[in-house]
């Protein structure tokens, strides 16, 4: 499914694109703990899906993380990517880019991007708080 039509589906059927609420309405476990050398990640646990997300991060990066991992859930729940990332030579670039994008295209409407229409691509990563490789993810 196109990732776009996947966030726009999600957002349609729990009417916001809050992904706290979205997971809430998925029972989705969600801890919040210190972790170390991560920020956040996802584990589907004895048919139970979790997201684990870094408690020192601001809410803006929370939100941003858990938006992430849902698109690991949804689009790689199989995949260890945390395994595959430190323990094998597979490059998960390409899935990390997909997780990126649902997050993104979650996070950020199109009502937004209209909003911002005429400005660049740097001053609307500074107005949204994202860093400019994910607004121009959004962007294509």
């Amino acid at each position: 499914m196109e990732i776009k039509k996947l966030t726009d589906s999600l957002v349609r059927k729990y009417r916001t694109r809050d992904p706290f609420e979205i997971i809430r309405g998925m029972n989705v476990i969600l801890v919040f703990a210190p972790l170390i050398d991560t920020r956040a990640f996802y584990q589907y646990f004895q048919r139970n899906n979790i997201i684990y997300i870094d408690n020192s991060l601001s809410r803006h990066e929370q939100a941003f993380e858990c938006a992430h991992e849902m698109g690991h859930m949804l689009m790689h729940k199989k995949m260890n990517t945390i395994f595959m990332d430190t323990r094998t030579g597979f490059n998960t670039d390409r899935l990390e880019n997909e997780a990126d994008t649902f997050a993104m295209n979650l996070l950020i409407g199109d009502d937004v991007l209209v909003e911002y229409e005429g400005y660049t691509i740097g001053e609307v990563s500074r107005f949204l708080g994202y860093e400019r490789r994910l607004v121009e993810l959004r962007l294509k």
